[in-house]
């Protein structure tokens, strides 16, 4: 069962922009951090609990992709949406000297650079959606919207259909 969760820098930045979220808090006793065994350690739909994955660019520059976490980016479709012609995963050692964040505990809020952010389209039918909070065990549930607003960001395609 999920519990209220303390706050993270995350959670400050969206009290700075008067962002509404409810925070939560999960277990990582178990070892499991992957997004599935998120979803249903904080009774979650699993359609409503998103990975932010990050990429570089063939210009070097760097892109945050959000996606459902049991969905794969589209490393095609993540492209084309930056405007670049090829996006690869940065490798986890890179993670966190470029954002601050460690693998499985990465925002999108509050990076220690901002990067040009993308939401996977679907986000856009949800009244909420739920992302890492910043830390291992912690989650932000928000609006798709505040999302967008909070990141700069923007829907894009980025998942291929089954």
């Amino acid at each position: 069962m999920a519990k209220k969760a303390a706050k993270t820098n995350a959670a400050r930045i969206l009290d700075r922009e008067n962002i509404d979220y409810e925070p939560f808090q999960y277990s990582t006793d178990d070892g499991k951090i992957d997004g599935v065994s998120v979803a249903a350690k904080i009774g979650a739909p699993i359609e409503t609990v998103y990975k932010t994955l990050v990429a570089s660019g063939s210009s070097k520059n760097h892109y945050v992709f959000l996606v459902p976490v049991a969905e794969e980016l589209d490393l095609k479709l993540a492209a084309k949406a930056c405007g670049e012609k090829k996006v690869e995963m940065v490798p986890v050692k890179e993670i966190l000297p470029l954002t601050g964040y460690v693998r499985g505990g990465c925002s999108p809020f509050g990076m220690k650079k901002p990067f040009r952010t993308f939401v996977a389209g679907q986000a856009s039918q949800l009244d909420k959606l739920i992302v890492s909070a910043g830390k291992v065990g912690a989650q932000l549930k928000l609006s798709p919207e505040d999302l967008l607003k909070a990141t700069n960001g923007d829907f894009a395609e980025l998942t291929a259909k089954p």
